[in-house]
């Protein structure tokens, strides 16, 4: 609690509400998520016909993925933690101009080798891009229904998915599978536009030592909302000694990274596994490359209502027991998804699925940054994050070995993995709901003992 006459960061942000700023912090942050779904799908979309343009085998293609996911895993564990050194906003300009330069030269690829390099740098640029957006919004929303906004941000991302899907839809089967990966690389350059004007988290200027910034941040926020500025003195404590990446294991913070480690590896196991190779799974079931865009461009509309009711529900019955319900049920949808025959059979699973499977994802990305305090707060996303790209690493290439073996192999072991995440989410899982996000390794110390105990 803040002396009197002063107040705390959280507290200064609650004062101000959920109003024209987040609004439009909302929007810009939704183009760079939905630029960054598409970016991370439209591979997906493409492999089939970079597969016959270069005459390569399923693994090979499963390699350059795997490239892709690699790149992020690395980007995801280097931007994650020197943002907690540079700042939000400058580590997110800089990945997002990396993903842009390298995504734009891989339409230009001229054989599958090249493509992988190329598809590593995109990723590493990407990789970054993705947890510092989070961290960056999450830290600029009073508490009440935070959850439900981090998940609408997420919602996005669909978007993306809906942008990627209509875009091969169109151009592949006309122009093949270039002119896809260019058309992505230009909405990031879109992105890092609009992105310009966006200020720093106060919440870091302020654990920085920089509290007359933060104090000005925040009284722009309330001219922009329209409410009065925050009066008194920002308290913060003391940052914690020792390196940002060791911290993430202190006492308290140990069991929130051995949950969240397990449960986004898993996750992104299943998801990437199965959407990766979705289109070249329905051409194997007999569906001619037309129509295989129409039905994943469907399977991408399901997923707006599966981020909407995870939205809703996030907010009542919180964030362990909807994420751990909603990859459940993505195990049970992808095990139907395996074992069903005929058209109808197999796109209603597959539309279960994918509701399912984005409703799990926009609450992980929710509760996530909630979970770590500011100071190593892009540190805890990016690592946690990390551990979906060892996943998106394997799932690739192990799927294109599984789906030459036998569908149902592939499958299952997807489904599996949804399983265990959300059996660890019911076990390990700390709940965050309305509480304040906590700025100091000792201020989350203390949160997590007294959310324990209740």
């Amino acid at each position: 609690m803040a002396a009197a006459g002063s107040l705390s960061v959280q507290e200064a942000v609650d004062r101000l509400g959920f109003g024209r700023f987040q609004k439009r912090l909302l929007a810009v942050c939704g183009v760079t998520w939905a630029a960054d779904g598409a970016e991370v799908l439209l591979l997906g979309f493409a492999l089939p016909a970079v597969i016959e343009d270069f005459g390569i085998s399923t693994t090979q293609a499963g390699l350059i993925a795997s490239a892709t996911f690699a790149g992020m895993l690395v980007g995801a564990w280097f931007w994650g933690t020197i943002s907690d050194y540079i700042g939000r906003r400058t580590g997110f300009q800089l990945t997002v101009l990396i993903f842009a330069l390298f995504g734009l030269l891989s339409a230009f690829a001229p054989g599958w080798e090249w493509l992988a390099i190329l598809r590593f740098l995109t990723g590493f640029g990407l990789g970054g891009a993705l947890p510092l957006d989070f961290s960056l919004y999450a830290e600029y929303l009073p508490r009440e229904n935070r959850g439900r906004n981090l998940v609408l941000l997420e919602s996005f991302w669909a978007v993306g998915t809906i942008t990627a899907a209509g875009l091969a839809w169109l151009i592949v089967p006309n122009f093949g599978w270039r002119p896809l990966l260019a058309s992505s690389a230009l909405a990031a350059v879109l992105v890092l536009w609009i992105r310009r004007s966006i200020p720093e988290s106060p919440r870091y200027l302020a654990i920085s030592g920089r509290i007359d910034e933060a104090k000005e941040i925040l009284a722009r926020i309330a001219r922009v909302n329209g409410r009065p500025a925050p009066e008194g003195d920002l308290t913060v404590g003391e940052r914690q000694p020792g390196n940002p990446v060791a911290n993430l294991w202190a006492p308290r913070l140990r069991r929130v990274t051995i949950m969240l480690w397990i449960t986004w590896f898993c996750i992104s196991l299943a998801y990437y596994g199965i959407f990766t190779w979705l289109p070249t799974v329905f051409v194997e079931r007999g569906l001619p490359p037309l129509q295989t865009y129409q039905n994943t461009f469907i399977l991408a509309l399901a997923q707006l209502p599966g981020f909407f009711s995870a939205a809703y529900l996030i907010e009542r019955w919180g964030r362990r027991n909807t994420l751990a319900l909603y990859l459940l049920a993505s195990g049970v949808a992808t095990f139907l998804f395996a074992i069903v025959s005929g058209f109808g059979g197999l796109l209603g699973s597959a539309v279960l699925m994918s509701f399912f499977s984005l409703g799990a994802w926009g609450s992980l990305y929710a509760w996530t940054p909630e979970l770590y305090p500011t100071e190593i707060r892009t540190t805890g996303m990016g690592w946690a994050s990390g551990m979906a790209r060892v996943a998106g690493v394997i799932s690739p290439t192990l799927g294109g070995i599984l789906f030459a073996l036998a569908l149902l192999n592939a499958l299952s072991l997807w489904a599996a993995a949804f399983a265990i995440g959300g059996l660890v989410v019911f076990l390990l899982g700390v709940e965050t709901k309305k509480q304040a996000l906590s700025d100091t390794v000792a201020d989350a110390q203390t949160q997590q003992a007294e959310t324990t105990r209740v």
